[in-house]
């Protein structure tokens, strides 16, 4: 579990980015969730984008991302989702938690 403070420093260094999933209508697929935890285990910290048509509200896309792809959720803000998850290899790991 992240820390209050990990979290606040977790969501500025995600200001910047752009979402680079987005679900749409189907909702979270297994596939989906294999491809953003390869996602993460290179980036660490991404965004997800939720589509108008999907049915799911953003949380609860949110709490499917995080158990398929054993992720933190940062953040849920409108309809983006922030997901951090520490790489497993040292040389992929950018992101220095305080």
């Amino acid at each position: 579990m992240l820390s209050g403070k990990q979290k606040r420093f977790l969501r500025a260094e995600a200001h910047h980015l752009s979402p680079i999933y987005q679900v749409g209508k189907n909702g979270v697929s297994e596939a989906m969730c294999k491809d953003i935890s390869d996602a993460l285990e290179k980036r660490e910290l991404l965004k997800v984008q939720v589509l108008q048509n999907c049915a799911d509200t953003p949380k609860d896309v949110a709490g499917e991302l995080a158990e398929g792809t054993k992720a933190e959720v940062v953040q849920v803000i409108g309809k983006v989702i922030v997901l951090y998850k520490q790489a497993t290899e040292k040389e992929n790991r950018q992101i220095k938690l305080p």
